[in-house]
């Protein structure tokens, strides 16, 4: 990290910002690597979705369509949404970024949980706002928490459901118990970067469409296999996608990029099928590690939070698992040292994952 200059300085908050850390995918000498720090769909895009990314690259010589109407059509379309409602944009992180853009700056207050993603804390410092840190409950977001924590200079409250790291959810009418307790200037955030994992579940778009004050965000990282092309979008009221919209770049997403959105988001079937793999590897995987004394709650996404007796030992399960090839997530950053997160990855990945931590258990019983 260099040092500051002395006379050309950047807004207030960015040099606050802790650059962010993502799940390393390379193990010195290890040719095999079991990638599970990323939460990536170990099963890939939708072969339509490939298709579709293979036939956008005979254009790439044109700009992309800059109000992604096709892929707002097709989103719209699978979730029983208002495409006009919709912005799209280079990952759920840079919706993220627009809102605090938007709407946090010098003099306001973003409210994010303690163990919540750390884009939250990062868009807020960039927007120049103070980012409010509110403890969780036993690692489950406490809207009771948030509420006390709101005050006049909030104008942001993140929450993401279910929650990374942890994987936790809180019930729909938990959430609409915050949006409706929270001071009239504060628009509530509900990240839904995991609710393709929750069966039967909008992602609690029809609290969006019940209030005026309320965005939900999602990705195609996640279960649609997109996260080398960063695509995602929100859905909000039409005031607040309208600023969104002055906001964001005419060409923030590429063609190809649309092309294999719309394509994934339309392959229900193959949603499904990686939806229900995930469930039960999940299952699996959690009763597994539960075998072996290491507990986990239970998770409404694809990865699980592995939880030893004290930090010392979840340390010497990582660099067990590293030595074996296998890459998972340290999570102290996100205050939770004693943990690993790790990702669900098909039947293969789980079973070789578990009888990993298996073995470092034995030894240290």
């Amino acid at each position: 990290m260099s040092e500051p200059h002395p006379t050309i300085r950047p807004q207030p908050g960015i040099l606050e910002i802790a650059l962010y850390q993502g799940g390393e995918s390379r193990l010195p000498g290890h040719d095999r690597v079991l990638k599970l720090s990323s939460n990536e769909n170990p099963f890939g895009p939708s072969p339509a979705a490939l298709a579709a990314f293979r036939d956008a690259a005979a254009s790439l010589h044109r700009y992309p369509n800059t109000d992604h109407a096709d892929l707002r059509a097709a989103i719209a379309e699978v979730h029983g949404l208002d495409p006009a409602r919709i912005v799209c944009g280079v990952g759920s992180d840079e919706i993220i970024a627009f809102l605090a853009q938007a709407y946090a700056g010098p003099g306001t207050e973003v409210i994010h949980t303690e163990h919540g993603f750390g884009m939250y804390r990062i868009s807020a410092l960039a927007a120049g706002a103070t980012p409010v840190e509110v403890r969780e409950a036993e690692r489950r977001t406490d809207v009771d928490a948030i509420l006390a924590a709101a005050t006049g200079r909030t104008a942001l409250v993140f929450v993401a459901n279910p929650n990374n790291p942890t994987g936790t959810m809180i019930a729909q009418a938990e959430v609409a118990r915050l949006a409706a307790g929270l001071p009239p200037q504060a628009l509530l955030v509900l990240d839904g970067a995991y609710a393709e994992f929750v069966g039967g579940f909008d992602g609690h778009a029809g609290l969006v469409e019940a209030r005026d004050d309320v965005v939900m965000t999602r990705t195609f990282s996640k279960i649609h296999g997109l996260g080398g092309l960063r695509v995602g979008w929100g859905y909000g009221p039409a005031h607040v996608i309208d600023v969104l919209n002055r906001v964001r770049g005419p060409f923030n997403l590429s063609s190809p990029a649309l092309a294999a959105a719309e394509a994934a988001v339309r392959d229900t079937a193959w949603t499904t099928r990686c939806f229900e793999e995930n469930r039960a590897n999940r299952a699996r995987l959690r009763a597994d590690l539960a075998t072996v004394g290491v507990p986990c709650d239970e998770s409404h996404a694809n990865f699980l939070l592995a939880r030893f007796r004290d930090p010392a030992e979840a340390q010497a399960c990582d660099r067990a698992l590293r030595e074996d090839g296998i890459i998972v997530r340290r999570v102290a950053g996100y205050k939770l040292p004693a943990a690993l997160r790790i990702t669900v990855g098909d039947a293969e990945a789980c079973a070789r994952v578990a009888e990993a931590v298996g073995r470092f258990m034995q030894v240290r019983a």
